[in-house]
């Protein structure tokens, strides 16, 4: 699907942007959205709703084979399973705990690397995530590794903690990134790295906007010179 149906994958550290600048694109140009980062709090809900048990991998693979998910993104971007808007059902600690376990399962990561996968449908697919371009869209013809400075990063995760109300600390959150860095670059499976044919791009010192401006020069004038509904 990918050759007949552009894709451009994100991939980067935390704190990077991506969200905000992968958001901006598919509005821009009028292309699905994917947010890697919420399929398994969608499939933990899944599973929760559908009352299978945690522990039962071969069940929990099928829920994510059968389970309807969709991203559409507008202002925000809203979740839905199922045809249910789960958006903020997603951010409960049971959730969270329940996405942490099945995680772990290999063919739950079989089924939903194939559940992603099955998301690229025209006019384009902006794929957000950590392994995209180099795990689940490895033919992409667009790929981007943004990345930004660790206080950089760690700053926007500050603002964005404060406007939620937490009480956080700067220099807790840089060692927590760092940290984080570090385990994502050493792990043995999908390490965070960018793809070999991934165009690099350092967001430190700029605006989302012209982070956006920079990709969008990447791609062919034939998909950025109209944007395309969906």
């Amino acid at each position: 699907m990918t050759k007949a149906v552009p894709v451009l994958t994100i991939d980067g550290p935390s704190g990077a942007g991506k969200g905000t600048v992968s958001k901006l694109l598919a509005k821009r140009l009028g292309w699905h959205f994917l947010d890697s980062g919420a399929i398994y709090r969608a499939l933990a809900w899944a599973v929760l709703s559908w009352g299978v048990p945690l522990d039962n991998e071969e069940e929990v693979a099928r829920v994510a084979k059968e389970m309807m998910l969709e991203f559409i993104c507008n202002e925000s971007v809203q979740v839905l399973v199922d045809g249910k808007e789960v958006t903020d059902k997603l951010q409960t600690e049971e959730c969270g705990r329940a996405a942490s376990t099945i995680a772990a399962y290999p063919k739950v990561r079989q089924a939903l690397l194939e559940k992603q996968r099955q998301l690229v449908r025209p006019p384009g697919l902006i794929a957000d995530g950590r392994d995209m371009g180099t795990v689940v869209f490895p033919d992409a013809p667009y790929k981007v590794f943004l990345t930004a400075s660790p206080k950089v990063r760690a700053q926007r995760r500050y603002r964005q903690l404060k406007e939620q109300g937490f009480d956080v600390n700067l220099d807790q959150i840089i060692n927590d990134l760092e940290e984080r860095d570090r385990r994502d670059r050493e792990r043995k499976e999908a390490p965070l790295k960018p793809a070999e044919d991934a165009v690099v791009i350092d967001s430190t010192g700029l605006t989302a906007q012209q982070v956006v401006d920079k990709i969008l020069e990447l791609l062919p004038e034939s998909l950025t010179s109209q944007p395309r509904g969906r």
